[in-house]
């Protein structure tokens, strides 16, 4: 709707986004290299944590495409809220282990298939991933003793793949309250909100590769993006695309830090019923 007034070739702040406007702050991209070390060296486990929406899923997603065929199969339990059981079936189907003949899907079953499809994984030279998304919401699922009894398939101290748990910042505590667990723990990664800088680069950044040729955001501006999201790129991503939509509507020729605050007014009041 806004692209042809601000001569935008696409939308700068949809929530996904490519190699072009994909943006690589310094905490996003020591995230990137803890991970990739942990893994490259068939490290055991390790957590990432960070609020929501400062990137957690963009960064398990650069990572998987950043990472050499060499570490496979990559995957990802986006809802970990399960039985024992059927998260074992469902490992079991993701590493692509032959099915029994005939299938029970019992959690014997599926720790036999298990170890066989790590095995054959290991012998062809390969380390798996497991990432663990949501695991904040573990604490009293009864998984995480599981999970951390299957880094034992493999050999005595080279486990056949790596196990991520990716939370919001409760996890650190629970993890640490899950001793056994936490001292296989090997890198502990928290990925932090913006800071002014970072918004500012960030903001000016996805303009410029949506096709900005011309400042759209006031100086002032840049610096209110950052205090009223706190440099979550999510808010961050919302609140300027409403800016966006709102500057147009209105005919104005940039963004500034007073339109902005009257739009976050709007997107945070909740109207009180009389």
């Amino acid at each position: 709707m806004y692209l042809d007034y601000w001569q935008l070739d696409a939308k700068p702040f949809e929530p996904g986004c490519d190699s072009q406007t994909f943006y690589r702050g310094a905490a996003f991209q020591s995230a990137i290299n803890k991970l990739r070390y942990a893994i490259e060296n068939g490290r055991a486990a390790g957590l990432v944590a960070g609020a929501a929406g400062v990137g957690k899923t963009l960064l398990v997603e650069t990572l998987r495409q950043q990472l050499s065929e060499q570490f496979q199969p990559f995957v990802r339990v986006v809802f970990p809220q399960m039985t024992e059981r059927d998260l074992l079936v469902y490992l079991a189907e993701q590493f692509g282990a032959p099915p029994a003949d005939p299938p029970r899907y019992t959690i014997e079953e599926s720790l036999r298939r298990l170890e066989y499809i790590l095995a054959d994984n290991v012998a062809r030279k390969r380390h798996a991933v497991v990432v663990i998304d949501e695991a904040h919401l573990l604490e009293d699922s009864g998984l995480l003793e599981p999970l951390r009894l299957l880094l034992n398939l493999g050999p005595i101290g080279a486990p056949p793949f790596t196990l991520l748990f990716v939370g919001q910042p409760t996890l650190g505590p629970m993890i640490q309250r899950h001793g056994a667990l936490d001292e296989r723990m090997d890198i502990k990664v928290l990925l932090p909100a913006m800071s002014a800088s970072e918004t500012a680069d960030y903001v000016t950044h996805r303009l410029e590769a949506a096709g900005a040729t011309r400042e759209i955001f006031a100086a002032d501006a840049l610096k209110t993006v950052h205090q009223l999201t706190g440099g979550v790129p999510r808010r961050i991503n919302r609140l300027c695309d409403l800016a966006l939509l709102v500057g147009f509507a209105n005919g104005q020729h940039t963004i500034d830090a007073e339109s902005l605050h009257a739009i976050h007014g709007e997107l945070v009041t909740v109207p009180m019923a009389a």
